[in-house]
């Protein structure tokens, strides 16, 4: 036997302590996260539901998620945070995506000076008290548009989308200017296909951002027929607002209610997980 060969053997019986314990930590991390989830599922489906901890419902019973399917108080609250969610998303995106194109504009005179404004604004906030002011010169107290405007202009949403663009070959670019393409031609034909999994990442950050959002709601929303789905889920947990029923506990309502509100994006986030690493990566090799 060689010597390089017995080197390579003696490599490949080196014992590795650091993905052990490495992999010892995440799993107590996981089991930490997961077993609050597990008891709130539980407690979803036990028609007794206790403040004690069970690995499984002693009572079975859908009557949890039948209360609240069933509740048309919970109806128009869902179908507001979806239209916030969609709205803010969309717009969100739109302003990001522009205004990170914008960005890269190399000989775009005071560029740089715009660049520094957007990011003074992300160490220094004005606070809640001129935000609230801006949004009543503005009439938009008891309006979607107090919640979905202040949300949908995200600083640092727009740096990373500046970030994957400024990843994309220069030479795509000199090359479709070569063929006669306008500037938004070049945004919608070129940068935009190719940043499909930042788009796809920035967006459903958004749309996480839009679907919890419980303080925009309280601070610029008096209106109870505008609340969102969060707002009507506090007040069924947090005021006893929850509908009478002699074969559920309250608390199994409760419960049900908190795994309705995050069912969409614990379906959607496992088809988009991928979007997340290419969009890591898509900055991250340049030509």
């Amino acid at each position: 036997m060689s010597d390089n060969q017995i080197v390579l053997n003696k490599k490949k019986k080196k014992f590795k302590v650091f993905p052990i314990v490495n992999g010892i930590i995440f799993i107590l991390i996981s089991l930490f996260i997961l077993l609050p989830m597990w008891k709130v599922i539980v407690d979803s489906f036990d028609a007794r539901s206790s403040y004690g901890f069970k690995w499984l419902p002693n009572y079975f019973t859908w009557g949890g998620y039948r209360a609240v399917i069933t509740r048309q108080s919970i109806y128009r609250p869902f179908f507001i945070s979806c239209i916030t969610t969609v709205a803010g998303t969309f717009l969100g995106l739109l302003l990001a995506t522009l205004g990170g194109y914008v960005l890269i504009q190399w000989e775009m005179p005071g560029r740089n000076f715009f660049a520094y404004m957007l990011l003074f604004t992300m160490i220094f906030d004005g606070g809640m008290i001129p935000k609230y002011l801006v949004m009543k010169d503005l009439n938009l107290l008891n309006t979607l548009w107090s919640v979905i405007l202040p949300m949908s202009i995200n600083v640092y949403n727009l740096v990373l989308m500046r970030n994957f663009f400024e990843g994309i070959p220069e030479s795509l670019f000199e090359a479709a200017e070569i063929d006669g393409c306008s500037p938004m031609g070049i945004f919608f034909r070129i940068v935009l296909p190719l940043s499909k999994a930042a788009i796809a990442s920035i967006g459903l950050m958004f749309a996480v951002t839009f679907w919890n959002d419980y303080t925009n709601f309280k601070i610029y929303i008096t209106n109870n027929n505008l609340w969102n789905f969060q707002i009507k889920l506090r007040s069924m947990v947090m005021e006893s607002d929850i509908p009478n029923d002699d074969a559920v506990d309250p608390n199994t309502i409760s419960s049900a209610t908190v795994i309705v509100a995050v069912l969409p994006f614990t379906i959607i986030y496992p088809f988009c997980q991928k979007y997340f690493v290419q969009g890591v990566n898509v900055g991250a090799v340049k030509e």
